[in-house]
């Protein structure tokens, strides 16, 4: 069950500070709770939940904004459970209404945040928050070079100093932690599986453009096949290769009725001729 709730500060002034806690307008994590559009994420979240019963689920700020701070510092989830309680800032970026000593989640919580937000949400909420670094930067270049013309010559035919920078030196560090990787290790049964789907959705395509009658494919026989190795906690290396083997069969298959498709004359399509390719290269 999930339950809208207003979670976003109106502005930086909302957000309750106790005695002595004086805390900063231009903090970065200020700037980048504003930059991100949560109702956006909150429509898309509530949709998750169907039913009406049971226990109201945790705030959309709070799920999404604790899943990028860890994202971006790769916590672990009670680590990120202690930076949560001990920094308002973070607290502020998480959408609670004001700073509190008591933790906002427990660790365990965070297992039902990931099975619900993917990588690809977070990858969303990201871009907005570049696109806020970059459009600030863009503005603050169009001040100095506001505050800054560019000095015109004397008219006296005199040619002028060019203007002198000091030459490069020390070392440029990137950190690349705020961009969260999407990185799969594949192996080569996943590659081949992937490489297969692709094929058929081709063949499909091929089929319904054309009015063919769709070949034999055996996909479920493929599936059951490539499952049967990627469920499997233990992968001997006789079962790999087995596994291998059929896959690479289905895709010679699918291959095969593709050539036949394109030597009566039915071309496919730019993405599909780029995807033909690359599964050529693979296999």
């Amino acid at each position: 069950m999930y339950k809208y709730t207003d979670n976003t500060q109106s502005n930086f002034l909302d957000f309750n500070q106790p005695i002595g806690l004086h805390m900063n307008p231009e903090n970065r994590w200020v700037k980048m709770a504003d930059a991100i559009p949560w109702e956006v994420f909150e429509k898309k979240y509530s949709r998750l939940f169907k039913g009406k019963n049971g226990r109201v689920a945790k705030p959309l700020r709070l799920a999404l904004g604790s899943l990028i701070i860890q994202t971006k510092y790769q916590y672990s989830d009670r680590e990120l459970v202690e930076q949560l309680t001990e920094n308002p800032y973070y607290q502020y970026f998480i959408g609670l209404p004001g700073y509190q000593e008591q933790p906002p989640i427990d660790a365990s919580t965070l297992v039902l945040f990931r099975k619900r937000l993917k990588m690809d949400v977070i990858m969303e909420a990201n871009e907005y928050m570049l696109d806020a670094v970059k459009e600030k930067e863009s503005s603050d270049k169009k001040d100095d070079d506001y505050n800054n013309p560019p000095s015109g010559g004397e008219g006296n035919g005199q040619d002028t100093k060019q203007e002198q920078f000091p030459e490069n030196k020390g070392t440029l560090m990137l950190d690349a932690t705020c961009a969260p990787s999407n990185i799969r290790y594949p192996q080569d049964f996943s590659l081949l599986n992937e490489a297969r789907e692709k094929l058929e959705t081709i063949i499909i395509c091929f089929c319904k453009t054309y009015g063919f009658s769709r070949p034999r494919m055996y996909r479920r026989i493929a599936r059951k096949n490539y499952l049967a190795l990627a469920k499997a906690k233990k992968r001997s290396t006789k079962k790999i290769r087995a596994t291998i083997r059929k896959q690479l069969a289905f895709i010679r298959r699918d291959i095969g009725y593709l050539e036949n498709f394109m030597q009566d004359g039915y071309a496919p399509t730019a993405k599909e001729s780029t995807l033909l390719l690359t599964i050529y290269k693979t296999v």
